[in-house]
């Protein structure tokens, strides 16, 4: 939950470099809350319910994709490849699970270096 919360109060911060454990946890706790209120809006018949939490992380979520990217010494501008049918969010997917560039490039330094969440 500590990865989570670590890249909401980052919300906007689109420079700098991402781990591969902080975006995929932030992508797990997003998707296990979404199907959360998913269920708990069907239930109550309130559908709009996992809409509103979608557009909630929004910027979170490009920003942390942004920061990942640039992990792997991407431009954020890749997010764009997944416009193409399957093919470019197979791309999108093997770039977010890449590992990072051990050494420091554009966008940084080695998170992996820096101070840990958890």
């Amino acid at each position: 939950m500590d990865w989570y919360l670590a890249v909401l109060k980052n919300y906007a911060g689109f420079s700098g470099r991402a781990r591969r454990k902080e975006y995929w946890m932030f992508t797990l706790i997003s998707f296990v809350i979404s199907l959360v209120l998913s269920i708990i809006g069907n239930l109550i018949g309130a559908d709009f319910l996992s809409y509103i939490y979608a557009v909630a992380i929004l910027v979170p979520t490009l920003a942390v994709s942004v920061r990942r990217l640039h992990d792997t010494s991407r431009t954020g501008w890749w997010l764009l490849i997944a416009i193409i049918p399957l093919v470019g969010f197979i791309v999108l997917i093997v770039f977010l699970a890449s590992e990072g560039k051990q050494e420091p490039n554009q966008y940084g330094t080695n998170p992996k270096l820096a101070p840990q969440v958890g």
